[in-house]
């Protein structure tokens, strides 16, 4: 299970930065700089490849996560709301350091003999 959390966590990780970026520097300079300026053409750029590149590794993160909760048990309800903080910047951040917390006690109450 090791495994699974580690590819997790990277991609939550990444994902939320970009999804960061994204938001709080691509979209404002893309919209609110004055058109042909240098800012509006980085916020161009990064809107257009940096959104892509996101969306491509948001649907890497959903295997992930998916693969996760299954190894780990995860119950309905964690696993969707797990995936729905993953699409909010910031709450990203919190939604990984939850599910790993879950994940590794899950570990260790399952290394004691029953």
């Amino acid at each position: 299970m090791n495994a699974a959390l580690t590819r997790y966590r990277v991609m939550a990780n990444l994902v939320g930065v970009l999804l960061i970026v994204l938001v709080l520097v691509g979209v404002p300079l893309k919209y609110l700089a004055t058109p042909g300026t240098g800012p509006q053409e980085v916020g161009e750029w990064i809107t257009t490849y940096l959104g892509v590149a996101h969306g491509w590794l948001y649907m890497v993160f959903l295997v992930a996560a998916a693969l996760l909760a299954r190894q780990a048990r995860w119950s309905i309800p964690f696993t969707v709301g797990t995936l729905l903080l993953g699409t909010v910047p910031v709450a990203s951040f919190v939604a990984e350091r939850r599910a790993t917390a879950r994940t590794r006690d899950l570990q260790v109450s399952s290394s004691y003999p029953r």
